[in-house]
C-alpha cells in the first residue's frame, strides 16, 4: 500500500518527445494582417511624397540650409534651452513651495501655478509684449514710497524678453507640478533614514531625496522640453526670429509656402529627434540598478564572486 502512494503519479497526456527548446511561436493572423496593411500605408505615403511635385523637394533643399532660416533655428534651440533653466529653476522653488508648511507660501505656489497652467502661452506672449500698455515705465522703489529706479517698459519689453518670459513662466508652472510629483513619488521612509543618519534637510533632499525623484521626473521634463521647442514657434507671432519666422519672412516674398513649410518640419524633427535620444540616454542613467538588466547583471556578479 505505502508502494503504491510513494509513486509519482504520470500525466497520461505528456508527450515525451517533445522538446522545449524546438517550442515556436505561434502564428497570429490577425498581426500579420495588420502587418501587411501598415506596411501598405507606408508605402502609399513614400510615394505620394516622392511622386507629388506640389511639395517642390529642389526648393526644400536649396533653403534647407539657408543662413535665415539657420539663425531662426539657433534662435529656437536658444530660447528653448533659456526657458527651460528658468522654468525649471523655478519650477523647483514653486514645488517646494506647495510643499511647505506654511500656508501662505503654499498657497502663493498654488495660485501661480493654477493661473499660468491655466492661460495659453500665445496669450501670455501677447500680453507680455504689450505690457507697456498697462505699465509704461518698470520702477524698484519702496511699496507705496518713493521711487528709487524706473526704466521705461517699452525699452525692456523686446520681443527677445517677452518671449524669453512667457515661456518661463509657463514653464515653471508645469515643472513645478512634475517635480512636485517626483518628489512625492519618494517613500517617507527614505527622508526619515536621512534624518537618522544626521543628514540636515538639505542635504538629505540633494543626496536622497532628488536622485530618486529624478528617475519620476526625467520622462515627463524630456517632453516638456521637447514640448517647448515646438512652443516657440508662438513666438513668431511677436515678430521674433525663430525658425517659424523665419521661413515666413522666406514665403512671404517667394510664395513658396508648402516647401519653406517642410523647411521648418525637417528642422524640428531633427532637433525632436536628437533630444528624444538624450533623454534616453538620461533616462538610462538615472534608472540605473532599478532596471531587469541592471539586476540579472548584479546577480551574476554575486554568482561569479561566490564561485
Amino acid at each position: 500500500m505505502s508502494d503504491l502512494t510513494t509513486q509519482p503519479v504520470r500525466n497520461p497526456f505528456a508527450d515525451r518527445s517533445i522538446d522545449v527548446a524546438d517550442a515556436r511561436r505561434r502564428i497570429h493572423p490577425w498581426r500579420v494582417v495588420i502587418g501587411v496593411l501598415l506596411a501598405l500605408v507606408t508605402v502609399q505615403i513614400a510615394v505620394f511624397l516622392a511622386t507629388n511635385e506640389r511639395f517642390d523637394w529642389p526648393v526644400v533643399a536649396e533653403y534647407l540650409f539657408n543662413p535665415s532660416v539657420l539663425m531662426g533655428l539657433g534662435m529656437s534651440i536658444m530660447l528653448t534651452v533659456i526657458g527651460m533653466v528658468l522654468g525649471s529653476i523655478l519650477g523647483t522653488g514653486l514645488a517646494a513651495g506647495q510643499l511647505s508648511d506654511f500656508a501662505p507660501l503654499r498657497w502663493a505656489c498654488i495660485v501661480f501655478v493654477g493661473v499660468f497652467r491655466g492661460v495659453p502661452p500665445l496669450v501670455q506672449l501677447i500680453f507680455w509684449y504689450n505690457l507697456a500698455y498697462l505699465l509704461p515705465r518698470i520702477a524698484v522703489g519702496v511699496p507705496f514710497g518713493p521711487e528709487l529706479f524706473s526704466w521705461s517698459t517699452n525699452d525692456l519689453i523686446t520681443p527677445l524678453t517677452a518671449a524669453i518670459i512667457g515661456l518661463s513662466l509657463h514653464e515653471a508652472a508645469y515643472m513645478a507640478e512634475i517635480v512636485r510629483a517626483g518628489i512625492l513619488s519618494v517613500d517617507q521612509g527614505q527622508r526619515d533614514a536621512a534624518a537618522a543618519m544626521g543628514f540636515s534637510r538639505w542635504h538629505s533632499f540633494t543626496r536622497v531625496v532628488l536622485p530618486q525623484a529624478m528617475r519620476v521626473i526625467i520622462p515627463p521634463t524630456g517632453s516638456q522640453v521637447i514640448a517647448l521647442l515646438k512652443g516657440t514657434s508662438l513666438v513668431s507671432v511677436i515678430a521674433m526670429g525663430d525658425l517659424l519666422h523665419s521661413v515666413q519672412v522666406i514665403y512671404n516674398r517667394t510664395y513658396e509656402v508648402v516647401p519653406m513649410l517642410l523647411v521648418a518640419v525637417i528642422w524640428y524633427l531633427v532637433v525632436v529627434t536628437a533630444l528624444t535620444l538624450v533623454q534616453r540616454r538620461v533616462e538610462r542613467h538615472f534608472s540605473r540598478g532599478m532596471t531587469r538588466d541592471a539586476v540579472v547583471r548584479r546577480v551574476a556578479a554575486r554568482t561569479e564572486v561566490a564561485a
